[in-house]
């Protein structure tokens, strides 16, 4: 005869040799006095449809009725969507985890068996498997969510998304920290010069090395080219050459201010410029743009794959680059992610085999416009993959 739960507020108890039974066997609930256990709702619905429980009487819980039988899975989940805040998606996530092997416990009070866990959006955490909760390693830090849900990209680093769309299939990410380092030793040169374009700056007469070494622009070329030398730099790249003092300006289209390299910040106009073509946005890149030559790294348009950056962490010369490492988007620090566009970028970047990494960065923070030697802005790296627990 399997033994029967009684509901107290949003726990339910379960007496007998439930503690040896549930507990010591197979890691669920919390210990009370003697043999007795507390099981969240979450757990005790898995027993229940599992069979390991004849039924939970939902008597002393006014939100969930007041009957004295004791009733069955399908009138106890029911009851328990309606008490409890998201239970349908994490009673799926639950029950997945513990059909693939692992030991859960609900991370956080007021659910019986909380723990101490980094962040409240954690839903769970499953131990490795072989282990329990008495022992206390963790495996994965488990937020669950709809897929109609947003996810603050703060803080996500560290846990497991479990993602649970309409149709009730659920889909794992792991989400991590750290930042991105390269081995791309080039120090550009000095002394450049080039002309503000409308959402560019092209320099005339750059050394060779800045494209074939540092992958900075992109050469104006063509099969019938009688000029040589002339390089198209994005805003971004000039911004940050110039904030390093290595690049001037001696015109600008669409600013009759700018008549010479006397006119002013070479730095402080493209980032005006910048700002005008793009807005705020533009702050944010070019931040995340000098983290990444900074880190040895070189940062080279992602349009094309619908990121702001890709990376390479290692360049020679152009004529023998490898495949780039990484696509990244820049975010503000309280970007919230729809799981459909997060699944949709990680997607995409596991496709062309690169690594999703998403920077979370302030906007300004005191860099360029304030001057080359302000402090720059604070960078957040996420790097977000599909996993298979």
């Amino acid at each position: 005869m399997q033994p029967t739960g009684h509901l107290r507020g949003d726990a339910v108890r379960v007496g007998g040799d439930a503690r040896q039974r549930f507990y010591d066997a197979r890691g669920y609930g919390r210990p009370l006095d003697g043999n007795e256990i507390a099981l969240s709702r979450v757990e005790a619905a898995h027993l229940l449809f599992r069979g390991d429980l004849s039924g939970i009487e939902l008597g002393g819980d006014g939100s969930a009725g007041t009957d004295a039988d004791p009733v069955g899975f399908e009138r106890f989940f029911v009851a328990s969507a309606a008490a409890a805040d998201r239970f349908a998606v994490r009673f799926l996530v639950y029950s997945d985890l513990r059909d693939r092997g692992f030991y859960l416990s609900p991370a956080r009070e007021p659910w019986p068996g909380g723990r101490d866990a980094a962040s409240d959006a954690v839903d769970f955490v499953a131990y490795e498997r072989g282990e329990t909760p008495d022992t206390g390693n963790v495996k994965y830090p488990i937020q669950v969510v709809g897929e109609r849900e947003s996810v603050a990209a703060a803080g996500l680093a560290g846990r497991t998304l479990a993602v649970v769309d309409e149709e009730s299939d659920i889909t794992y990410f792991a989400a991590e920290g750290g930042a991105i380092d390269g081995g791309t030793g080039y120090e550009p040169p000095t002394g450049l010069s080039g002309v503000l374009l409308a959402d560019r700056v092209v320099v005339w007469d750059a050394p060779e090395d800045l494209y074939d070494r540092g992958f900075y622009g992109r050469p104006l070329t063509g099969r019938a080219a009688d000029v040589e030398g002339a390089l198209q730099l994005s805003l971004v790249e000039a911004a940050s050459l110039a904030a390093d003092g290595r690049l001037s300006l001696s015109a600008s289209v669409g600013d009759p201010e700018v008549a010479d390299a006397e006119s002013g910040d070479a730095a402080a106009r493209i980032v005006a410029r910048g700002r005008d073509v793009e807005g705020e946005r533009f702050d944010r890149r070019l931040a995340v743009y000098r983290r990444l030559r900074a880190a040895d790294a070189v940062p080279k348009t992602g349009f094309k794959f619908g990121a702001d950056f890709r990376t390479y962490l290692d360049v020679e010369t152009v004529e023998d680059l490898p495949h780039s490492e990484h696509l990244v988007r820049v975010v503000g620090p309280g970007h919230e992610f729809s799981p459909r566009e997060l699944s949709l970028d990680v997607r995409l970047a596991g496709g062309v085999r690169k690594e999703m990494v998403f920077a979370l960065t302030e906007v300004g923070g005191g860099h360029l416009g304030d001057g080359a030697d302000a402090p720059a802005a604070d960078v957040e790296w996420l790097t977000v993959d599909r996993l298979t627990p």
